[in-house]
């Protein structure tokens, strides 16, 4: 294999017209009675459908759906955080601006891996409870506000190298009130990948800056000249590029990390990408999150289309558990299972394939065209939070599936 081979897999695995083209072929495998697995269930369609119209009818009555982001967490309780967070960077310019909200949002969905059920964050100002992903993104809104992450105290509202670096378990605890009452999944795991973060952003100076701020993926991604327009596949390709190296996953061609890119013996590609089936999920997640601070600094994103559904378990148990999946042996339901297994593998690659598919027939019930409902608000409508209904509803919250994983996956 030489480097240049390992190289173009790598680069054509980045993309998303792989994620669904690949997905795609599997879902055909599956109505097609060749799973292993899973069976397909169009009856259920409707349901499904029927089920996401009603929770984004109740979540969103004048249809007018904002992104599914990390800023939507930064709303819990009904309260403005980013009117505070705005008020704070009034003497920036746009560009300011827009960078200090690219380090939040970037260090929030880091922080983003499941908190588990014993934890809570208690916000000061509010006088509110949050838990899971919503306390996660207030306790990481208020670290960042605090200048958890920043190297220099004169300076707060900022993400920095070396302020990852020094980050500490007992400072991060500190910061999210973990207590032994208290307790956090993962405080050891959500440091060290900071801190590789940290590491990455220094070594790349030439796009996060002489400070290694993850805000300096403005600069690297506005055009120099013309009207600033950029695609949102460009935002994804560049934090593919430049943060592939904070994975552990073993995942690679060569010395190529992969990343949330895993095998499946029926995905059919050229060379060297045989085999391997790309998702992406959080490098998404973090691009669906940074389209409001391109946009609010005045920069128009282009090519929403070209993201895909995010193959979690809120997104895939709405599959399951509106029965457009089946799972062929039920008793897999009892199974932990590890997040490269093949079923959870092709899970995740149907998720992706089947709510391209529901997406319009959300908006035909809605009313509304791709144009004013793009996937990443049929997805905040939507999809997501009805998987988080049903599960409520059939099992106090938890998922259908158990999977195994170290948070950057589910």
């Amino acid at each position: 294999m030489s480097a240049g081979e390992a190289d173009g897999a790598a680069a054509l695995l980045r993309t998303t017209a792989a994620v669904r083209d690949r997905a795609t072929a599997l879902l055909h495998r599956a109505r097609a009675g060749e799973s292993t697995w899973f069976v397909v269930d169009d009856g259920s369609v409707p349901a499904a459908v029927a089920d996401v119209v009603a929770v984004t009818r109740d979540r969103y009555p004048d249809l007018d759906i904002p992104f599914h982001s990390r800023w939507r967490h930064f709303e819990a309780g009904g309260v403005h955080r980013k009117a505070e967070l705005d008020a704070r960077l009034a003497a920036l310019d746009p560009a300011g601006r827009a960078r200090a909200m690219i380090d939040l949002a970037v260090v929030s969905v880091l922080l983003d891996a499941g908190a588990g059920p014993d934890w809570h964050y208690d916000e000061a100002a509010s006088g509110l409870r949050f838990d899971r992903s919503e306390g996660l993104g207030v306790a990481s809104f208020d670290a960042f506000a605090d200048g958890v992450f920043s190297s220099d105290p004169g300076v707060p509202l900022r993400v920095d190298a070396t302020g990852l670096l020094s980050l500490t378990p007992a400072r991060l605890a500190e910061a999210f009130q973990i207590t032994p009452d208290n307790p956090l999944v993962g405080v050891d795991g959500r440091v060290a990948l900071l801190h590789r973060l940290g590491q990455a952003l220094t070594g790349q100076p030439e796009t996060f800056g002489p400070l290694g701020r993850p805000g300096g993926l403005f600069d690297r991604l506005l055009p120099q000249h013309g009207p600033a327009t950029i695609a949102a596949h460009d935002i994804l390709s560049q934090l593919l590029l430049s943060l592939s190296g904070i994975w552990l996953a073993d995942n690679a061609i060569g010395d190529q990390r992969l990343g949330d890119c895993w095998r499946h013996p029926a995905v059919a590609g050229p060379g060297l990408t045989q085999g391997w089936m790309p998702f992406h999920k959080l490098s998404q997640w973090l691009t669906y999150s940074l389209l409001e601070p391109f946009a609010w600094a005045g920069v128009q994103v282009v090519g929403l289309e070209e993201l895909t559904a995010l193959p979690e378990y809120r997104n895939g148990g709405l599959l399951l558990d509106a029965g457009v999946l089946r799972l062929r042996d039920p008793g897999w339901l009892r199974t932990a299972w590890a997040v490269d297994a093949e079923l959870v593998v092709e899970w995740r690659a149907l998720t992706v394939a089947l709510l391209d598919e529901l997406a319009p027939l959300v908006r035909a019930e809605l009313g509304v065209d791709a144009a004013q409902m793009p996937l990443a608000c049929v997805l905040e409508g939507g999809t997501w939070a009805a998987g988080r209904v049903l599960a409520q509803r059939l099992r106090g919250g938890l998922p259908p599936l158990v999977v195994v994983s170290d948070g950057t996956v589910f």
